[in-house]
């Protein structure tokens, strides 16, 4: 009941808290619908580089695992025109995620508009829209939720949670809007592996969706100060090219220009620097000469990172 005041107080949309399903965190939705709709001879659809539990989700059902590269656009955006191509009759979900980790990338209304007509085309194909960073979003925009094309909600699973928005990564909680038809189904999987969610924990959740949001306001004025510093940083480096990140707190640079792929800078910036990151191949195929790097911490230690990294490079 909470969620559904939430969401409707954020978005204007109606969801019946019948419909709202509490998780143990963003991964059981994840699990629960892809193994849904994942079976041998059925294509699921993903973001590549995207959060790595899709493809291993898809593989573990028998699926095909089909990615949709996010690199195309230099801002890391969601291009319709190259994923509603891939959609066949044996598609059976689509998985979507923004704001993307791990590129930062923000994919605007004007576009999910356009991807919301051309999926009204394919009423066989089940979508799950992964939306935990849905308010991490910079320069005073705001998500284009999936909640407001009711068109689509008897095949929409919506994934969100308090990890990000509420700093509560380690009370593990999340929360799915599923279809009327599946919660049936929702309900078994629940049963046999979690049972239900932690009860304290809840009442904690249900504080913080219905306190106030200074928190929230205070963290994103510090996360425009550090991305701003991260993103200046690293492209002061030689070789280095880095997007300017739409939302969550990641940035995603390509190194390419220093000579080396993204797990050869990610090895030398850890043994040489003493600097820890991702690299790109960790989140797909496609991310060979990326890497991903957090500012969810301090600007001290964002600077010295850039220091260090700057004297290994030259």
């Amino acid at each position: 009941e909470a969620v559904s005041r939430k969401i409707k107080s954020l978005y204007n949309a109606n969801i019946d808290p019948e419909r709202i399903i509490i998780m143990p965190g963003g991964k059981p939705t994840m699990h629960y619908a892809i193994s849904f709709f994942g079976e041998p001879d059925a294509e699921i659809i993903y973001p590549d580089p995207g959060f790595p539990i899709y493809e291993s989700m898809i593989n573990y059902t028998g699926a095909k695992a089909v990615p949709y590269n996010i690199l195309e656009r230099k801002d890391f955006s969601i291009n319709p025109d190259k994923i509603l191509p891939l959609i066949n009759e044996k598609t059976r979900l689509i998985i979507l995620n923004n704001p993307n980790n791990p590129t930062g990338g923000f994919t605007e209304k004007t576009i999910i508009d356009k991807l919301a007509r051309g999926l009204a085309k394919f009423p066989h194909v089940a979508i799950l829209t992964d939306e935990i960073y849905s308010r991490l979003i910079f320069d005073k925009k705001e998500i284009p939720t999936l909640l407001n094309y009711p068109e689509l909600y008897d095949r929409l699973i919506v994934l969100d949670g308090w990890s990000k928005t509420y700093a509560m990564t380690g009370w593990r909680l999340g929360w799915g809007v599923w279809p009327e038809n599946l919660i049936e189904h929702v309900f078994k999987f629940c049963v046999n592996n979690h049972s239900c969610v932690n009860t304290a924990a809840q009442y904690g959740a249900i504080t913080a969706l219905d306190g106030p949001e200074d928190h929230l306001n205070d963290m994103m004025k510090e996360f425009t100060i550090r991305r701003k510093l991260i993103v200046d940083g690293l492209r002061s480096l030689k070789g280095v090219e880095c997007s300017l990140p739409g939302g969550s707190f990641f940035v995603f640079p390509n190194v390419k220009g220093t000579g080396m792929d993204g797990e050869e800078f990610t090895e030398r910036c850890l043994q040489k620097a003493g600097v820890a990151m991702i690299p790109g191949t960790a989140f797909g195929k496609f991310a060979t000469n990326h890497v991903r790097f957090s500012f969810a911490t301090s600007r001290e230690n964002i600077s010295k990172a850039i220091e260090k990294i700057d004297k290994i490079l030259k």
